[in-house]
């Protein structure tokens, strides 16, 4: 059974930076998305960054190019996204996701998925 743990939410001005760390264990097979998404209140879940595995392509949403990096430490068995140069638009609940056969920035497909951590940017 794939778990996953999110840490790192919290609140933070307009400019700074966070750091989501997402725990994984179960994962099965060698080739698999790992991905980061975000709800804001009355909106939908929409991707924010995706890594595939073995080949450690990444995908990002427009609205975080150049902002966020996603990476991952296997040796750690954990999922990253660095969040620089925050906006109050980046306030959401973010999650961490993974799927086997599906891989790419819409939430179908991800099978299984963390309980979310909470970000919040004042301006």
């Amino acid at each position: 059974q794939v778990q996953l743990v999110e840490s790192g939410g919290g609140s933070v001005q307009a400019g700074g930076s966070l750091k989501l760390s997402c725990a994984v264990s179960g994962i099965t097979r060698g080739s698999y998305c790992m991905g980061w998404f975000r709800q804001a209140p009355g909106k939908e879940r929409e991707g924010v960054a995706v890594v595939t595995t073995p080949s450690s392509r990444t995908y990002y949403t427009d609205s975080v190019k150049g902002r966020f990096t996603i990476y991952q430490d296997n040796a750690k068995n954990t999922l990253y996204l660095q969040m620089n140069s925050l906006k109050p638009e980046d306030t959401a609940m973010y999650y961490c996701a993974a799927a086997y056969f599906l891989c790419g920035l819409k939430p179908v497909g991800y099978n299984y998925w963390g309980q979310g951590t909470q970000v919040t940017v004042s301006s």
